[in-house]
């Protein structure tokens, strides 16, 4: 683990959490260190002693092009009766972009924190403002159309949040979020329960940003986040700083490509474990993993949107030495940088572990006829192949909208079985085992 920051007298018991999810792109069950807590929004004050002990790990950031850090925050603590009552009656939630239904894309839920009542039409401004940065960093720019958007308006007494522009600012806001948490000037803690309350009024959280109501520069990622409503981590942010979009770009390398941080603490010195689970870091160098064909051997040698060549260079998951990472200067080790290419290739593939390539406009759940219209909706460049009874109709090939009779569906007693295979054709991922996430299938019976 990195060095943490820590408030005096207050403990730091840690504890292995339970597998979240199954890595689809590699097969192993992803597990992290997380601290001795309860998944965001079970918190229980049963035993105070054990609350007031519990902690939460964040990465935080110094500045604009800084490397992150990470500390040790006392955990939320639980929520009270009527706290749950006021935000049982708060949370509209409101659609920014609505790119198909929720089980079929990924969706954004951000939070506002530090916007009184009359200030929510400037929250879901800001949400776009925000959202427009974030999605124009590749791989996000090429995949948009897998993003749903939503707003949860959640209401503070007052504007801003604490510690903007001093420490002795407090301010009675939704989300409790506040500047010089533990005392570091640039991070930006939150209510962790409060945002997880929230967060599930909309319908399928996939990915959770809280967006505070400041021009102030900081942030931070709740990464070891078990979110009961399904979601992985936290990422905080100032709406009107122009850099924290970055944070909000870094956090999601963690929470959707399940991505390593890529820098290191001096004081770290050799790293001597196992090697690590994240595919972007290695104990091996360059030759080794081409000969072992492990990790990101397919990229080795090609050039980076991040600057310079594909290899295995020393530092990374904290560790000075003995750890290796793709490239020198990705934005998983200093913000304002791109994805290098194993990280895209990463990122994409935690798209489509949310995001369906295809998405059904015709319901899949009924029967169609010969002359119905038969719609699917993909993004730009998606290859359709068209199959009646399993075998491919050739000439419907890309085609988005098709009727069963064009596909030469008989006009017999017999039901059909019409079917599309939707396959995402980007050079962007090499992984055999990534690309099976990158298609689809789609299935309708078509009678007389």
């Amino acid at each position: 683990m990195p060095p943490t920051h820590r408030i005096p007298g207050r403990a730091s018991g840690r504890a292995r959490r339970t597998p979240l999810r199954i890595a689809l792109a590699t097969g192993i069950a992803l597990t992290a260190a997380v601290v001795a807590t309860a998944p965001a929004g079970t918190a229980t004050a049963a035993d105070p002693e054990a609350e007031a002990a519990r902690t939460e790990r964040v990465e935080y950031f110094t500045g604009p092009g800084a490397h992150p850090r990470h500390t040790q925050v006392p955990a939320s603590p639980a929520l009270s009766a009527k706290e749950r009552a006021d935000i049982k009656g708060d949370g509209d939630v409101i659609p920014i972009v609505e790119a198909g239904p929720t089980d079929a894309k990924l969706d954004v839920v951000f939070i506002g924190d530090g916007y009184t009542a009359s200030q929510q039409e400037d929250f879901h401004a800001d949400v776009r403002a925000k959202w427009a940065k974030v999605s124009a960093v590749e791989p996000y720019a090429s995949y948009k159309g897998l993003f749903n958007v939503w707003a949860v308006d959640a209401v503070s007494r007052q504007s801003g949040v604490s510690g903007d522009p001093t420490n002795g600012t407090v301010k009675d806001t939704a989300l409790g979020s506040g500047f010089f948490c533990d005392g570091i000037e640039r991070l930006l803690c939150v209510d962790t329960n409060k945002v997880e309350t929230y967060a599930k009024k909309a319908a399928d959280p996939d990915l959770v940003i809280v967006l505070a109501n400041s021009i102030k520069y900081g942030g931070a990622g709740y990464n070891d986040i078990t979110s009961p409503s399904g979601y992985d981590g936290i990422a905080t942010a100032s709406s009107d700083n122009a850099q924290s979009d970055q944070v909000v770009v870094h956090e999601t390398g963690h929470s959707l490509g399940k991505l390593a941080d890529e820098y290191w603490y001096d004081e770290y010195g050799t790293y001597r474990g196992a090697e690590p689970w994240e595919t972007n870091i290695s104990k091996l160098r360059a030759d080794q993993l081409t000969a072992q064909k492990k990790k990101w051997y397919r990229w080795i040698g090609r050039t980076s949107p991040d600057g310079g060549k594909v290899g295995a260079y020393e530092g990374g998951g904290y560790y000075p030495r003995g750890l290796y990472r793709p490239t020198t200067d990705s934005i998983m080790r200093t913000l304002g940088r791109e994805f290098n290419l194993p990280g895209r290739e990463a990122m994409i593939a935690g798209f489509h572990r949310h995001a369906s390539v295809a998405t059904a406009v015709t319901p899949t759940d009924r029967t169609v006829r010969r002359g119905d219209k038969v719609r699917v909706r993909v993004a730009d460049g998606i290859r359709l192949r068209w199959s009646v009874d399993g075998r491919e109709v050739r000439r419907a090939r890309n085609e988005t909208v098709v009727t069963p009779r064009s596909l030469g569906v008989p006009a017999d007693s017999r039901t059909r079985e019409l079917s599309v295979r939707a396959t995402d054709p980007t050079k962007a991922v090499r992984d055999p085992a990534l690309r099976a996430l990158l298609s689809d299938s789609l299935t309708w019976r078509v009678k007389r």
